[in-house]
């Protein structure tokens, strides 16, 4: 009985990258394992679902914190760099134009399951990250919202927010980052014309603010004219 020939196998040649497109790979990967997973479990588990052994991950990232803070960096950091504090405060346009076009803009870059997931994780986990997110948000996007709503509504700009100030606009924009939490993490129905969702959600803060800049002392009275 004649045996068969065994079968010859090519071997697959893995492509060779630059050490600047490995990190980058690593870091895409991480981003995806991140998004479904969550941090936990160690670096051997990681590289391992990375494809990747783990003195090669070393190599790149010696912990993984490294890996999570590069991943942070990347996925929440370098979308930021689009000058949206100069669309916000540019008051050649009307204050509602620039704040629907600023929430078009922002919710066209968080509104991704990874996005979404990576960020929900790590509050879950209580990361730095999530409280520098935060944090960022509130000085760098909520604070410039009420001053030029102050701005519009003829109170001292230089004042800083109110509390009652932060709270009406964290209502107005948790509302808007929680449309993207039923929609993409929960597949939850949502009314689909998100411009128009965008556009109701700023009908009902602005009125708000326009009532609360009635009642605040900080109005900037106009000069009494003189007769005589």
């Amino acid at each position: 009985m004649s045996r068969k020939p065994p079968i010859k196998r090519e071997r697959v040649k893995q492509r060779r990258l630059s050490p600047d497109d490995r990190r980058t790979e690593i870091i895409a990967k991480a981003t995806e394992f991140f998004s479904e997973e969550g941090f936990g479990g160690g670096t051997r588990a990681l590289a391992r679902k990375l494809g990747v052994t783990q003195p090669l991950l070393y190599r790149y990232f010696p912990s993984k914190d490294d890996l999570i803070r590069e991943v942070y960096r990347t996925v929440y950091l370098e979308p930021l760099k689009t000058g949206w504090d100069k669309e916000l405060s540019d008051r050649s346009r009307p204050l509602r134009v620039r704040l629907q076009t600023f929430y078009e803009t922002y919710t066209n870059t968080i509104f991704t399951r990874r996005w979404l997931r990576i960020y929900l994780y790590s509050g879950l986990k209580g990361l730095d990250m999530n409280r520098w997110y935060v944090g960022m948000v509130r000085d760098k996007i909520l604070a410039r919202i009420i001053r030029e709503c102050r701005h519009e509504a003829g109170l001292a700009v230089q004042s800083k927010p109110t509390a009652a100030e932060l709270e009406l606009a964290w209502v107005f924009h948790g509302g808007i980052f929680y449309y993207g939490v039923r929609k993409y993490i929960y597949d939850a129905p949502v009314f689909e014309d998100k411009s128009q969702m965008i556009s109701d959600a700023l009908d009902i803060f602005l009125a708000g603010f326009e009532r609360m800049a009635e009642a605040s002392a900080d109005r900037r009275r106009p000069p009494v004219k003189v007769v005589g």
